[in-house]
């Protein structure tokens, strides 16, 4: 059985750097991160534990980067699998994302696995989503496999290995699989 964990990362508290080498040095497997790119200060989301729009704490409104806070991890580690616990890829341009995870698996040695979804803040997704603003009926649906890079013909570094990236669906959606 493997075991990793889960920081939330902020600007408080230890360091993903930090983290992630006591949790390699503790024989975890992984380590994961989570993804906001930012939190609109008028809200509407309910977040899940409060199962309103308010926040549990103020984390939210001071997560760290999830890339550079894996790249902080992969430069102090060798072997712990890094990864996101959940990326929120519809927030950022397709060619950027797919360039900066690339490099970061190969900078790391391979060692970077994504979980992605839309997350739990609609708000958070709608203000990311223009120009492209479209409602959450047009999104896709189910999980999905996409592709190690959708950068095409592109020249651009490339995922050391080639792995599924999964997806999940906007809450209350019809699961399918797509490869």
């Amino acid at each position: 059985m493997r075991h990793g964990i889960v920081l939330f990362t902020c600007d408080r508290g230890i360091t993903p750097a930090q983290a992630a080498k006591a949790a390699e040095e503790r024989g975890f497997d992984a380590f994961y991160v989570p993804e906001h790119t930012h939190i609109p200060v008028k809200r509407e989301a309910a977040h899940p534990r409060t199962g309103d729009g308010t926040l549990p704490d103020d984390r939210y409104t001071r997560t760290l980067d999830p890339w550079v806070s894996l790249a902080t991890a992969a430069a102090v580690t060798s072997r712990i699998r890094l990864g996101t616990a959940v990326a929120l890829p519809a927030e950022s341009d397709p060619v950027t994302l797919a360039k900066t995870i690339a490099t970061l698996d190969h900078l790391s040695g391979g060692r970077v696995t994504v979980g992605a979804g839309f997350g739990w803040n609609t708000d958070e997704l709608a203000a990311c989503w223009s120009p492209r603003n479209r409602p959450p009926a047009t999104w896709p649906r189910g999980p999905r496999r996409a592709p190690a890079s959708s950068c095409g013909d592109c020249r651009t570094p490339r995922p050391r290995r080639s792995r599924p990236t999964w997806t999940a669906s906007p809450a209350g959606s019809r699961a399918d699989t797509t490869t």
